[in-house]
């Protein structure tokens, strides 16, 4: 059967799902997204992706395309009529469609469109081997706590680890690690989670932030700073943090091994903190 999307108010069949081709969105990348997590057929962590949704459309001076109530009965509906248990919700916003003009146009409503796919996130097969990430340079613009739907780098960055047998990028600025192309990054030395502050470099990830409170709560020592390629090589464990991935742990940068080549215990911990808040709902 076919999935059924969300295009501007309306539920159809995905082949049905069209936009216009002035849409801002397509012309110049003017438009913002969120992924949300769906578990048990439960969104995950549903209010921090809404109001980080709402930080991205006001840095950006876009209007909100429906009421929060809207928005939310839609992720719930889109849920039922797939009959999704497990996987995740993409949305997106754009300015909405206009003629190809740079300047803000006026008086025009903004686009929302949305579809599901399905996923395993609690049995992710990764969690239990570790995955590999390869180091790429950081090509994108300043803005990179806005969750823009200009992706060109990180697709780049991901066909470059592709390439190399990988499943993530870490890019590099100013010879620091800022974080993955569609994830966070962290290492683990002695026993101290360490990851990049937030800023306008990264991303605030809502998986992040969820990860730093469980962290606190279970004992678990976070340092934020930022940290190089040659840390990350040597150091005991990594990981990286997503909606789609949640905790996942990392055992090769740059074709070198990461501790013994194995997801290590803290990672593991972390994931299992994590898993146990999203069962639960």
């Amino acid at each position: 059967m076919s999935r059924i999307v969300y295009v501007n108010g309306e539920f159809v069949p995905e082949e049905q799902g069209k936009i216009s081709i002035f849409d801002r969105g397509f012309l110049f990348a003017d438009g913002v997204y969120e992924v949300t997590a769906v578990v048990n057929g439960k969104l995950v962590e549903y209010d921090p992706h809404m109001e980080r949704l709402d930080r991205s459309l006001r840095e950006l001076n876009i209007a909100w395309p429906c009421t929060t109530d809207e928005l939310k009965a839609m992720h719930l509906e889109i849920v039922k009529r797939n009959a999704l248990k497990e996987g995740h919700i993409y949305m997106q916003v754009t300015r909405g469609a206009a003629d190809r003009d740079f300047k803000f146009p006026k008086d025009v409503k903004s686009t929302l469109i949305a579809f599901t796919q399905t996923g395993s996130l609690i049995d992710n097969p990764n969690a239990k081997t570790g995955v590999k990430v390869v180091t790429v340079p950081d090509i994108r613009w300043e803005r990179r706590d806005i969750k823009s739907v200009m992706l060109l780098a990180p697709v780049l960055a991901k066909q470059a680890a592709a390439e190399k047998g990988a499943s993530e990028g870490w890019m590099v600025e100013d010879g620091k690690i800022t974080e993955g192309a569609s994830s966070n990054a962290y290492i683990v030395k002695d026993g101290v989670v360490i990851t990049r502050p937030l800023s306008h470099a990264i991303l605030p990830g809502c998986t992040r932030r969820a990860l730093m409170r469980l962290a606190k709560e279970h004992g678990v020592k976070v340092e934020e700073r930022l940290f190089t390629p040659d840390e990350a090589y040597a150091a005991d464990e990594a990981f990286l943090t997503s909606a789609t991935q949640f905790v996942m742990p990392i055992v090769e940068i740059d074709g070198k091994r990461v501790g013994g080549g194995q997801p290590g215990p803290l990672v593991r911990k972390l994931r299992e903190f994590y898993l146990e808040e999203v069962v639960k709902g």
